[in-house]
Parts: structure tokens; sequence; C-alpha cells
């Protein structure tokens, strides 16, 4: 399940404060999330969880719930 931190980092990156997002959603279905504000979405992560994320391990993520998963990964 995300967890509210990386719920937060996310939608403050995007300017949304109110928008629902699960364990499913996908970046291409959220407002604003293109491929420039998807950068800015991983680096706000790893400066939030002071982590570093492989390219290729970003790629493998289909929804945020694999982004949760990989953010904890990193975490333990």
């Amino acid at each position: 399940m995300i967890s509210e931190r990386l719920k937060s980092t996310i939608l403050k990156q995007l300017e949304l404060e109110d928008y629902d997002i699960q364990d499913d959603t996908k970046a291409n279905t959220v407002p604003g999330w293109d491929s420039l504000s998807h950068a800015n979405v991983i680096l706000a992560i790893e400066k939030e969880y002071n982590i570093r994320l492989k390219h290729i391990e970003v790629l493998k993520c289909k929804n945020i719930g694999d982004l949760q998963v990989l953010v904890d990964s990193k975490l333990s």
C-alpha cells in the first residue's frame, strides 16, 4: 500500500493537492505527469528518502505500488 509520505511527495511535486493516487495508479493517468515531471518526481523521491534509484529500476515500475516496493527495498 502506498505510504502517505510517498503520496505526499509525488502530489507535492506535481502540484496536486487532493488527487487520489493508489497502488494501481499509473503515471500516464495522473494530470501533469509527463516525461519531464517524471524525472522531477523521481528526484524528489530520492531527496525525500535519501536514496538513489537506478533508471532501469524505475523503468520496471508499472504503477505507484511498484514504486513504493522499490522505495521500500532501498530503505531495508
